[in-house]
Formats: C-alpha cells, sequence, structure tokens
C-alpha cells in the first residue's frame, strides 16, 4: 500500500512592498500621490484610516464649516477649480474638489481604506519601513507622513466629564444625528471652529453658554458668491484664474513682513478688529470680555461678520472664564458659576505639538519619534528627522502659517520629496537621514527667527507653542522662502545609506498606474 502523501502546509502570503507609504489622503496624501506618479514613481499605496478621502475636510463636517482662506488659493496650483462657489468655500465644496483631484489624476487604485497606520518601524537589516495597517501588512522604502496636525481631536481632560448625562461630541466628530433645537447647549472653546459653529447653532438652541478662556481677535469676512460670468472666464481664459491666484498670493506675502518682522505694523489691523467688535456688540461689559488683550496675530485671526451678533444675542452667555469641572448636567466654571446643559460641543483644537502618529513611528535605534521629539517637535527643513532614515514629513514640524494657504507648503514640500526619492536613485543609495549637525543648525537658525515674530513677542500663550513654550508649529517667513528653502536636496545635510549585497532588494507589489 502507498504512503499517504503528507498535505502541503499553507505558506503565508508574502508581505507586499512598495517603494512608498503615504500615510493619510488629505491634501497632502492626495498631493503625495499626484506628484509621485508625475515623477514617473507608481509603485506607491496611500493608507487611509477611514473610508474616503479628504483628511480634515471629511472630519470637519460641523455646521456653517468653510475655510479662511481664498478658495483660488486653496487648491493645487495643478488642478485649478474655475467652479469655486464662494470666495471662501464651504467644507462639502472642498471635499467634492478633493474627490475630484482622486479621481482626475488616477489615485483610486493606490488607495487603501480603513488602513489606519498603528506601527511604522525601520529594518536596519534590510533598510526599508515595515508597516502594521488594521487592513494588513506591508514594507515601503520610503513612508510619507501626511497624517496632518488637524487630524486628531483634543478634549480636555475636565473631572467629572464621564458623569454627564447628556450629549458630547468634539467639533470634529460632529453628531448630525443630534437635534440641538430648543436644547441647552454649551460650546465649550472660541477658536475657528467655534467662531463658524455659534452663528449657526445659536438661532436653534435654546440657551447657547459659551465658554471662553481667551478670546480671539476677528476681521471682517469678505466672502460673496462668485458669479456665473466669472466661472465662464476662468474656464475658458485659464490665465484668469491664474491671475486671480497670483493677486491673492501676492497679497498675502505682503502681509507676512508684519508678522516675522515688524509686529507692530499690526496695529492698524487691530483698530479694523477693534471696529468690528464696537459695530457687533454694543453691550460694553460683553465688548470688554470679548476684547483680546494681546496684540492681533498672536494667535490665530479669525474672520466672521455674524459671529458678534449670535454672542450678543438675546439667548447666548459668554463665560470669560473657561469650563473647570462638570457635576451631573451641571457645567461649573472657573470662576464658580454653574449652567445646566444638555450637550456641550468641544471646539478644543486637536493634536498639533504632539501628533499621535509620533507614537506608532519607530527609528533605526528602536526609538519613537515621540520619544525623540519630547523635548519639542523639529525636523530638517520642516520635512525630515534624523534618526528615521527615509521618513518624509508633508505639513511637518514648522511648516505651519498664520497668514496664506496651506497648499502652497504642501506642494513645496512635495517638491523635497520627489526630488530626495530621484536624487536617491541617482546616487546609487537606499535611504538617507538628516546629519545632526544639519538639523540643529537649521532648527537654531529657524528659533532665532521665530523670537522676534508677533506669535512671540505678541503677549499671548497659543496653540502653536508646546508644552515648553517652544513654537514648533508655524514657518517664520514667507512661502516663497519656504520654496527657496525646499526647492532641492542638499546631500551634504544628509547621510545616505546604501543596501550591502547581502540584502537583495524586496520584491516590489505591482501597483496599477
Amino acid at each position: 500500500m502507498a504512503p499517504t502523501p503528507k498535505r502541503a502546509e499553507p505558506t503565508a502570503p508574502a508581505t507586499p512592498h512598495v517603494r512608498v507609504a503615504v500615510i493619510g489622503s488629505g491634501f497632502g496624501g492626495l498631493g503625495a500621490g499626484v506628484r509621485l506618479r508625475r515623477a514617473g514613481i507608481t509603485d506607491f499605496v496611500i493608507l487611509e484610516r477611514a473610508d474616503s478621502v479628504g483628511g480634515t475636510w471629511r472630519d470637519n463636517s460641523y455646521p456653517g464649516c468653510a475655510c479662511d482662506v481664498p478658495s483660488h488659493l486653496y487648491s493645487f496650483s495643478f488642478a485649478p477649480n474655475p467652479e469655486w462657489p464662494r470666495s471662501f468655500s464651504g467644507q462639502p465644496d472642498i471635499r467634492a474638489y478633493l474627490e475630484k483631484v482622486t479621481d482626475v489624476f488616477g489615485l483610486r487604485p493606490h488607495l487603501r481604506f480603513n488602513a489606519e497606520v498603528t506601527e511604522a518601524r525601520w529594518d536596519v537589516e534590510r533598510t526599508h519601513w515595515r508597516i502594521t495597517t488594521s487592513a494588513g501588512r506591508w514594507t515601503a522604502d520610503a513612508i510619507v507622513s501626511a497624517a496632518g496636525p488637524l487630524a486628531d481631536p483634543q478634549i480636555p481632560d475636565l473631572p467629572g466629564l464621564d458623569t454627564f448625562p447628556g450629549k458630547v461630541f468634539h467639533t470634529s466628530r460632529w453628531d448630525h444625528d443630534y437635534d440641538l433645537d430648543g436644547k441647552r447647549v454649551a460650546m465649550v472653546g472660541t477658536g475657528a471652529s467655534a467662531a463658524q459653529i455659534i452663528p449657526d447653532i445659536q438661532p436653534r438652541a435654546g440657551r447657547l453658554t459659551v465658554f471662553q478662556r481667551t478670546p480671539a481677535w476677528v476681521l471682517p469676512r469678505r466672502d460673496r458668491e462668485i458669479t456665473t460670468a466669472e466661472k465662464w472666464l476662468h474656464d475658458r481664459l485659464p490665465v484668469t484664474a491664474q491671475l486671480r491666484r497670483g493677486v491673492l498670493f501676492a497679497l498675502r506675502e505682503l502681509q507676512v513682513d508684519a508678522f516675522v518682522r515688524r509686529p507692530g505694523a499690526l496695529r492698524l489691523v487691530q483698530k479694523i478688529a477693534e471696529r468690528h467688535i464696537a459695530a457687533g456688540v454694543l453691550d460694553p461689559a460683553l465688548r470688554a470680555r470679548l476684547t483680546p488683550d494681546y496684540r492681533i496675530g498672536c494667535k490665530r485671526i479669525l474672520l466672521s461678520n455674524t459671529y458678534y451678533p449670535a454672542l450678543a444675542a438675546a439667548n447666548t452667555e459668554v463665560v470669560a472664564t473657561g469650563l473647570s469641572q462638570v457635576r451631573g448636567s451641571t457645567l461649573v466654571a472657573a470662576d464658580g458659576s454653574e449652567h445646566e446643559v444638555d450637550a456641550i460641543v468641544f471646539g478644543t483644537g486637536f493634536h498639533v505639538t504632539d501628533m499621535p502618529i509620533g507614537a506608532r513611528v519607530f527609528g533605526a535605534d528602536g526609538r519613537s519619534l515621540a520619544e525623540e521629539w519630547k523635548e519639542g517637535m523639529e525636523a530638517l527643513r520642516g520635512s525630515t528627522v534624523r534618526g528615521f532614515p527615509n521618513l518624509f514629513f508633508v505639513i511637518g514640524p514648522n511648516t505651519g502659517l498664520g497668514n496664506s494657504s496651506m497648499i502652497l507648503m504642501i506642494e513645496s514640500q512635495l517638491n523635497y520629496l520627489v526630488d530626495a526619492l530621484t536624487t536617491l536613485e541617482s546616487v546609487g543609495a537606499t535611504a538617507m537621514q538628516p546629519t545632526a549637525r544639519a538639523q540643529r543648525q537649521w532648527n537654531l537658525a529657524l528659533q532665532h527667527r521665530m523670537s522676534r515674530t508677533v506669535w512671540s513677542t505678541g503677549g499671548c500663550t497659543s496653540w502653536y507653542q508646546d508644552a515648553g513654550g517652544k513654537n514648533t508649529v508655524l514657518w517664520p517667513g514667507s512661502t516663497t522662502g519656504f520654496r527657496r528653502a525646499t526647492r532641492r536636496v542638499d546631500l551634504a545635510e544628509y547621510e545616505l545609506i546604501k543596501r550591502t549585497a547581502a540584502e537583495p532588494a524586496p520584491h516590489a507589489q505591482e501597483v496599477l498606474a
């Protein structure tokens, strides 16, 4: 009798390998996909934790959500949109624009939805990244972190919050199934999101209690509908849209000097903001509570024509000492006053100076990026970090803006990314990381420039600063200056890593082009 042949053990599927793994599918991640394809790099995936693209413009769908940068400047230079409906477009239109970019530039085959990155670890022996996600594993020669700073909401750890019997949610996780009509609503925070939400919900709420720690400077919003004729002209003569974008760009570049070198020049702007308060708030006591005691520009300047009237409405109360604790359905302010509410909406910002992705990325020595940044985030040219080879940031440390479009900064970093990848190929190297000297010198010079900006001298504490008071978020210069700084990779600032002969390159997983 012939022996029974042994059943072959099933082999585990090989971990797919790509040249580049992009984390996030907001403006940064989608822009990275477009630039990679244009550079002839089609072996990449875009790992997205949600089930659709859009990033912060997908997550933030609260009432009144809109951009405070003009539409024709808040879009990719390579993907102009002649159909913007308003000079400052709303969230649905911006999200639709990103969906269109995804389709027009053929990014769908590269997208992997519901694939949250839980760990990325540099493999020293194989000189590549090992990536674990909720949808499986990948390896990649390089990672582009485009998770963004406005991705993970921050809710204060308030005593008794877990005992609150009503509805609680953050502005970026808006519960559209909860009806605020007639309810006693608490809005915690008076930042950019709150300034858009408050005018929308105030007429519907039975009672609106606004907890304000620090008032913001608010300027009029010069918003209007873009006419059919304008849209037609921009569609038929694209040069007119380019001219419009150019004018918007130039106006904002002219403002930079006041923010970064001569904060005193902002006095005139502050006078406009003071007149705006006076026109919108007649009650002198309320007006005093809403008038900041710091120089305009130190914190983010808000744009609204309806914010002050909503705060001055009969059913609105502004509590100027902030929220300190929760006792059942009673909210207790720092001044001891008590307020009964049915719902709490937190407009308390995001984890910006302590980006959660940092705890999930581990470099060459096994340390996490969060550990590396425990004294404050820093990178070389906002893009690369020593000890983390082939990790490239889009909207990295000190690349934020206080007065213009982040898309301009994103495109500059994408130029730097593509130049880095093509340079590696041309010199026959596998990976690169900045030298300690280059990263240190860049950040010393950057913080020296930061010391004279309005963000450092204006007399405020803002979310631009980390726990140590260091501004690790904003760029202390013009977008033109940043474009020059990231135009080319300077190999003198980098250490190159080559794969040894004993370490063959992993087989690349084919990705549809």
